[in-house]
């Protein structure tokens, strides 16, 4: 009985001593924002660029000017060396850029050297383009560990995840990526696209007059989250201290 009160008390030593350090960590894992915790009914839209079959990146574009939404746009540095005009233009209508790697890579797999390049390559494409840099840094795949929140905040960026997944690469089909979206928004909620994902812009009209219709409103990430002062809880919330 001694010994399994001893068990407990650890575990529940454990889990306090590593809430709410900055980025949230638990048994030593750092965590990337994925949502915002907010009373108001505010959401971002954000779209990962990179190369691909189709770029349906015009077309996001012109649907996000009807419906007078900002959103934001994680850029990957390949896309861009094909893509500089697109670029500005993504930038000219108001929208948000981000740092999504140079070349993609899982960076849990590469050296922090590698790392440091290939953010800072990208970095320097996109300010050359744009004339101004990012606040912002997706991981590629989505992949991280301690070394790369680390690297990435040490950078100067906010490290951005997601809550709520399209999953609209897999191009399972219109209504399943429509299912997936809707049952899982909640206010602070950052929603993933891909620009070369063929169900994508058959399904922004439908999910944003949805939303709206249910009193949310889209900015962009860099007005959603908080800048300072804040915490992560254990799903990646950000939370206001």
């Amino acid at each position: 009985m001694v010994s399994v009160l001893l068990f407990i008390a650890v575990g529940v030593s454990l889990f306090t001593n590593y809430r709410y350090k900055g980025t949230f960590t638990i048994l030593n894992k750092k965590l990337p924002i994925y949502s915002v915790d907010t009373k108001e009914k505010k959401v971002a839209m954000t779209f990962d660029v990179s190369l691909g079959e189709n770029d349906y990146t015009e077309k996001i574009l012109d649907l996000l000017d009807k419906y007078n939404i900002k959103a934001t746009f994680f850029v990957v540095g390949d896309w861009v060396d094909k893509n500089p005009d697109k670029l500005k233009e993504i930038y000219k209508r108001g929208h948000e850029i981000g740092n999504h790697s140079n070349r993609h890579p899982n960076m849990t797999n590469i050296s922090q050297e590698k790392i440091i390049e290939d953010i800072n390559i990208n970095e320097a494409k996109i300010r050359n383009i744009i004339g101004t840099g990012t606040k912002l840094f997706r991981c590629p795949e989505g992949a991280y560990n301690d070394k790369v929140i680390d690297l990435v905040e040490g950078s100067g960026y906010y490290c951005i995840q997601w809550n709520v997944d399209s999953i609209d690469w897999k191009e399972q089909g219109e209504d399943i990526e429509y299912t997936r979206i809707m049952k899982n928004i909640k206010p602070g909620s950052i929603l993933l696209f891909h620009n070369s994902a063929k169900y994508t812009p058959e399904n922004l009209p439908k999910i944003i007059k949805n939303l709206k219709e249910k009193g949310y409103k889209f900015v962009k990430v860099g007005d959603l989250i908080y800048k300072n002062n804040y915490k992560l809880d254990h799903a990646g919330k950000q939370i206001s201290n």
